[in-house]
């Protein structure tokens, strides 16, 4: 199942491009990331909407098969503090759901296998 467009800042947009160039991502979730930013919509930070995962929110996440709910304070990536549950947007999952909005479910690639993921709640920090 092919995702809607997601929506980003273009430092958002060069930052994931840099994850790529520099292999921080699996053979799948490059592929996947290319596709994505291939068709992304790019947008200038003051323009981003509020329900959109992004740096700087915080973000409520639900595992499908697990029925799970986690919580990330996403942040640039030198302000990562996973302690004080401050996660890079260059982590695993902020990349997973970064341009994604509130309310969607992915289906991702991540190192453990692929899972499906819903995002519940995107609040400012």
């Amino acid at each position: 199942m092919m995702e809607k467009n997601i929506i980003v800042t273009t430092g958002i947009y060069d930052l994931i491009k840099e994850q790529i160039r520099r292999k921080q991502v699996s053979k799948e979730q490059e592929e996947r990331l290319n596709h994505e930013l291939k068709h992304a919509q790019q947008v200038l930070r003051r323009d981003l909407p509020n329900d959109i995962v992004t740096v700087n929110r915080r973000v409520t996440i639900k595992d499908l098969q697990t029925q799970t709910e986690s919580t990330y304070n996403f942040v640039s990536t030198g302000k990562e503090r996973r302690k004080k549950g401050k996660y890079s947007i260059m982590s695993e999952m902020g990349i997973a759901t970064v341009g994604y909005k509130q309310g969607e479910t992915i289906s991702w690639p991540f190192d453990e296998g692929t899972k499906e993921i819903q995002i519940l709640k995107v609040e400012m920090l």
